[in-house]
């Protein structure tokens, strides 16, 4: 009779496993799988019959199996693991990456007789994702902000009038980024476009590297050199850093752009130049010529396009998606496979002002790569003063325990893992749209 009423109660156990959509297994203590729903089969491509009795290292196939098996330590440390992305490879060698949670199994007096981990196959999620970058990425620029997008539609008109440019942002904005899509959208796109730190270099070194010089042009000149603006010819310099040239050069730079002509130092003809300026500067040239120390006309001859950059801190809805690019770029050139931030990173990241801009986030994700091990980026692997500020949130975060502040602190953080999109918070928090929109408007709730 009893072995019928534990024979029906399995029977209970794996209609109700296998109506689950996430994928479910459990392992006894050798870690030999002891029940497997049909969602674990759909996801892995691997029979049930074939899966029970087996460990899970051969089902899962998955690169933290050896050195950092989430079930491991969960079973280890006594206490759940939640939402943690990785990758296995399924039947058909495929890669897959699911989001898991595990926790031990204890039996009925406490101790521990195995584990259990539940896991979801978020390919939809990744291609989705893909498809969302691409539809807010303009050549290598990233954005989804209504600022960015507006330069974005006027980029490829600019691009084909061949004007001058005028490109205005804070250091690490990504003025670069902006030229080189202006110029390979361009006619001139086809030829390199020629880079120059105007505010690197002092008068006379930047005199000699825009324009060259002839032989016998000064001691060393043993022999002629072209200059930028020569090796630019046909195509597009860059010149960066332009609120920062001398009086002097602000000159023969106005020549340049007035004349399309130069003359190479020691030169005793003209040169003429058929190359497209594109001008950047973090200064306020409009008030540096207020101010007499850039040239009015100069000025205007940059000016004939401005294109003016927010800054990170102004268009934060960037950031979840420029994480995931740097992760994906460092992954190919680091050769790792983090797939995220942890929710406590990515809402530090959210919080913080950003005064080096995109650059600045990207230093903090290459050097989250040294230190995370794991396919998750951790508060742990963040510089030490994000992990300073993120106590500090907490600390705040955890003062009152008034229901609407627990409400607003659980709405933030699921608005904060679906990346601010409202359909699927409420579809976390089993709400309607509706409701959700109606609790952020009442707790104050600001999407950044």
């Amino acid at each position: 009779m009893k072995n019928q009423t534990d024979q029906n109660y399995q029977t209970r156990t794996d209609v109700i496993l296998d109506s689950i959509a996430d994928g479910v297994f459990t392992v006894n203590c050798d870690w030999r799988i002891t029940s497997f729903n049909r969602a674990a089969e759909q996801i892995t491509g691997v029979p049930k019959d074939e899966a029970i009795g087996s460990t899970c290292r051969d089902v899962f196939h998955s690169n933290i199996c050896d050195s950092q098996c989430l079930l491991k330590q969960s079973i280890q440390d006594g206490r759940p693991i939640t939402n943690k992305s990785i990758y296995i490879i399924n039947s058909n060698g495929e890669q897959v990456p699911i989001s898991i949670s595990a926790a031990p199994l204890k039996d009925k007096d406490g101790k521990v007789v195995g584990g259990i981990e539940t896991f979801r196959d978020l390919s939809e999620v990744t291609e989705l994702r893909k498809q969302l970058e691409q539809k807010y990425t303009f050549q290598d620029i990233i954005s989804k902000n209504n600022a960015v997008q507006k330069i974005f539609d006027i980029l490829p008109d600019v691009a084909v009038s061949d004007s001058t440019v005028l490109i205005q942002g804070e250091s690490g904005s990504g003025k670069e980024l902006f030229a080189r899509a202006i110029h390979h959208l361009s006619r001139r796109g086809k030829k390199k476009m020629v880079v120059v730190n105007s505010g690197a270099l002092p008068d006379t070194l930047l005199e000699s590297e825009l324009f060259g010089y002839k032989a016998g042009a000064f001691t060393d000149a043993k022999k002629s050199k072209p200059g930028r603006f020569a090796l630019a010819e046909g195509s597009t310099i860059f010149l960066d850093e332009i609120g920062d040239i001398s009086p002097a050069m602000q000159v023969r730079l106005l020549r340049v752009l007035q004349e399309r002509v130069y003359e190479p130092l020691g030169a005793t003809e003209s040169v003429n130049a058929d190359v497209r300026v594109i001008a950047a500067t973090n200064k306020n040239l409009q008030q540096m010529v207020d101010e007499g120390t850039f040239r009015q006309d100069l000025f205007y001859r940059l000016n004939v396009v401005c294109i003016k950059l927010p800054l990170l801190r102004e268009r934060k809805e960037d950031i979840p998606m420029l994480i995931d690019h740097f992760i994906n770029r460092f992954n190919k050139l680091k050769r790792k496979q983090i797939l995220d931030v942890s929710d406590e990173v990515l809402h530090v990241l959210i919080n913080y002002d950003f005064p080096g801009n995109i650059r600045e986030l990207e230093n903090i994700i290459e050097y989250s790569f040294i230190l995370c091990r794991g396919q998750t980026i951790q508060i742990s692997h963040l510089p030490e003063k994000f992990q300073k500020q993120y106590t500090t949130l907490a600390s705040k975060s955890s003062i009152g325990f008034s229901l609407a502040a627990i409400q607003k602190q659980a709405i933030e953080q699921a608005l904060i893992r679906h990346k601010w999109k409202r359909l699927a918070t409420a579809k976390e928090l089993g709400i309607d749209k509706g409701t959700l929109r109606r609790m952020i408007e009442r707790l104050g709730i600001n999407e950044p």
